[in-house]
């Protein structure tokens, strides 16, 4: 079947265009762990330069960082996260979370992240409305763009 000229609009996909470039969560992480100048970001990523400022760019253009100058002479930058790239960190979060689950093994994490209240942070999402567990049996979805149904474009649905 060949590829929808006009694919399902989803908010994850329009993430996924500002974040989901090879380094762009792992220049999250770094500046969510204090190392937000480019020098830091090179190493601790091993990213190409001419990458990590095409990243950096992205991420600056699309509202998650900020650039801010520390140095006249030469001229350098460090980068630090807006309240809308605040908000992406219990994502990466969650990503690590699955990654130490089903990538290692408990004596084989690279990092352990502590909450305010003393322990291991185990992120869990739930409903902001009655506080439950989010889990996939319990989920329904209601697109709401014109035009598509959870299986695809209604028009399609009409073909089968």
């Amino acid at each position: 079947m060949a590829a929808s000229k006009d694919p399902r609009p989803c908010s994850i996909a329009d993430t996924l265009a500002l974040v989901g470039e090879k380094y762009s969560l792992l220049v999250l992480r770094e500046v969510y762990l204090g190392n937000g100048r480019f020098d830091q970001l090179v190493r601790n990523i091993g990213a190409p330069r001419d990458v990590l400022a095409a990243r950096l760019k992205r991420l600056v253009d699309g509202g998650i960082l900020t650039k801010r100058k520390y140095s006249e002479r030469p001229q350098r930058f460090e980068y630090r996260a807006t309240t809308a790239g605040l908000e992406l960190e219990t994502v990466l979060m969650t990503l690590m979370a699955w990654g130490d689950r089903h990538l290692r093994r408990d004596d084989d994490r690279p990092m352990v992240i502590e909450h305010i209240c003393g322990h291991e942070l185990l992120p869990l999402l739930t409903c902001s409305a009655c506080g439950g567990e989010v889990r996939h049996e319990d989920l329904t979805a209601h697109p709401q763009a014109p035009g598509w149904t959870v299986s695809g474009p209604a028009a399609a649905q009409a073909l089968t």
